[in-house]
């Protein structure tokens, strides 16, 4: 349960970070000023990939398969998209700002989390 909690709060702070980036460098992508907001919309983006992700993955793994893994990009759209539909705090406006921010939060939450695991297995093997 611990380490559930912990992948949880390092999924939103990742998702945080991301968020920030692509509010930052994608015009047409914008979430309501105020940290306030930025909180909801990253705790509402992490419980998507948290428990509704695993359910697309599912469903698209055919797409995913025959893609070689590119399908994963769709799926990461569509929640983004979802997200964008659920509030209202959030506004994404066009495919071009939805293409550029899921590459870009991709990136961000590969890289942190590529690195979250490299550390997490440093620490545990001393």
């Amino acid at each position: 349960m611990m380490h559930f909690l912990a992948r949880l709060f390092f999924y939103f702070f990742s998702n945080l970070i991301a968020l920030f980036a692509v509010v930052y460098f994608i015009e047409g992508f914008e979430v309501s000023p105020g940290f306030n907001n930025f909180l909801l919309v990253a705790a509402v983006l992490t419980l998507i990939n948290v428990f509704f992700r695993p359910i697309l993955k599912l469903i698209l793994t055919p797409v995913i398969v025959l893609t070689f893994g590119l399908g994963i990009f769709l799926v990461n759209a569509l929640i983004l998209y979802l997200l964008d539909k659920l509030l209202i705090n959030i506004t994404i406006t066009g495919t071009v700002p939805l293409i550029y921010a899921t590459l870009i939060i991709s990136l961000i939450n590969l890289v942190i989390n590529f690195s979250a695991k490299k550390i997490y297995k440093s620490t545990n093997s001393e």
